[in-house]
């Protein structure tokens, strides 16, 4: 168990040290600089310690142990320095098609994608500085942040780029990423992704890709796609979700667990609104188990799509999470999870899940 599993898990028990009390992170305010969103791309600490041994596949998905092999290969290919972003004096090239010089994990949710992609980051021989890792959120908002020029620049001398949940929501997303790797294919940057679809199949239902397609058939090009068939392993073999908790389990325990959060579901929800999505990671500094009054269904899109990004920074982190209120696997509206964004609720409630289920954890 995790050392913040363990806060959680002994919130539950009677009596304890009695703590400070519990900060709330709907008044936090973090302000990010732009250095700190570069050095953080790196594996984020549940996958800090993962590598392709300790990855255990599913003997019924030999898709499973293929991944292994081609992952294995394709960081023990990476050994050099880039290849690309040399200029040639001396004659004149007509300019080759994009070949596919990157791997593209494609699979449903709790394969293993994000613990084969940072064991990956891992073996790749290469020093920290030159090898990225960030979900395809972060990756966007390090643009946003610094400008396309300056990210370009940042990112151009790496040997790795590896982006986690791929995937295209609107059209300035398209043309943003797009152009981005595709500047830095040129300059010889090798590129890893996962998706929960494929990349020809990148943003449909969410608007009018037909219109987009040259830019989605060149970031398809980019890549050669590597299928992850199986189970979702957060649920694989264990008890169903915790039923929620009262309002008054959910206050006392905050109050005896050191580095808890303890916010109502409605005022932070809100929060999340005031705040850049890049800053949901500092929002979470130091806290080491969320507690959350009140959960009610989300019925508006904007705020959900937050909600996501604040798992997956949860997620990320180990924290666990106790709450009252609407059990998570209701927390999206059944349009919601037939619509276009339904991969992202799914994977929010598979991570939910399983962070309510490590703050439910026994001591």
């Amino acid at each position: 168990m995790s050392t913040s599993s363990s806060a959680a898990s002994s919130s539950t028990s009677q009596g304890g040290p009695q703590t400070a009390g519990p900060i709330a992170l709907s008044v936090r305010r973090p302000e990010v600089e732009p250095g700190r969103l570069v050095a953080e791309m790196v594996p984020p600490p549940r996958f800090d310690g993962v590598r392709f041994d300790t990855y255990v596949p599913d003997p019924g998905q030999p898709s499973q142990t293929a991944a292994v092999q081609r992952l294995t290969a394709f960081a023990a290919s990476l050994g050099g320095a880039p290849s690309g972003g040399r200029r040639k004096w001396f004659r004149r090239e007509p300019a080759a098609p994009p070949a596919p010089g990157g791997v593209y994990l494609d699979g449903g949710y709790g394969v293993g994608k994000t613990h084969l992609l940072a064991s990956l980051w891992h073996a790749t021989p290469a020093p920290r500085e030159q090898k990225a890792f960030g979900t395809f959120v972060e990756l966007t908002n390090l643009v946003g942040a610094l400008g396309f020029q300056r990210a370009v620049r940042a990112l151009q001398g790496h040997r790795l780029v590896c982006i986690d949940e791929f995937e295209l929501d609107d059209p300035g997303d398209t043309v943003l990423v797009s152009t981005l790797l595709g500047r830095l294919a040129d300059a010889g940057v090798r590129l890893a992704a996962t998706s929960n679809t494929l990349p020809g199949r990148l943003g449909e239902g969410r608007f009018a890709a037909a219109d987009f397609m040259r830019e989605i058939q060149g970031l398809s090009a980019r890549f050669a796609s590597l299928r992850i068939d199986g189970e979702d392993y957060r649920h694989r073999g264990l008890p169903a979700a915790p039923d929620p908790y009262t309002d008054e389990q959910v206050t006392a325990a905050a109050r005896r667990t050191p580095g808890a959060s303890l916010d109502d579901f409605g005022a932070l929800a809100a929060h999340l609104a005031t705040v850049h999505p890049s800053r949901y990671g500092a929002l979470c500094d130091g806290v080491g188990a969320v507690f959350l009054r009140g959960v009610e269904p989300i019925t508006d899109q904007a705020t959900a799509l937050r909600l996501v990004v604040l798992a997956d920074r949860l997620y990320d982190r180990e924290v666990p999470v106790m709450a009252s209120g609407t059990p998570f696997d209701r927390l999206f509206s059944e349009d919601m999870l037939a619509g276009g964004y339904r991969k992202k609720y799914f994977r929010a409630v598979s991570r939910l899940t399983a962070l309510a289920r490590d703050a439910d954890r026994p001591g």
